[in-house]
């Protein structure tokens, strides 16, 4: 039997992870945001600076969230990635760009 993969549908306007992070994880667990900053071993600025979209989740961040959620690092660094390049695609219009041709 032959599978075929689809490409994954690209988010138009994704919501930062942070704010995820707020609302499907510490908002149903009851936790404050230094509770949540203690369990996860980072400071309450660290975690505040994700959670108020300030900060993105890096590839550290995104272990240490795998660990304490019992989700998957890749699952945080892809929520990232689609919300920054979802920004970037919103001012593609804007980039002065030159097309490469081989001459």
């Amino acid at each position: 039997m032959k599978t075929t993969t689809r490409p994954a549908m690209k988010m138009h306007n994704p919501p930062h992870p942070g704010e995820v992070l707020r609302k499907l994880c510490l908002q149903p667990l009851h936790l404050s945001v230094t509770e949540a900053a203690v369990a996860l071993g980072v400071s309450r600025k660290t975690l505040s600076s994700i959670l108020n979209g300030r900060s993105g989740i890096s590839p550290e961040m995104a272990v240490r969230l795998s660990i304490a959620l019992g989700t998957t690092a890749e699952s945080w660094l892809r929520q990232q990635l689609q919300y920054d390049l979802a920004r970037a695609e919103a001012k593609r219009r804007s980039l002065r760009v030159k097309k490469l041709a081989a001459a």
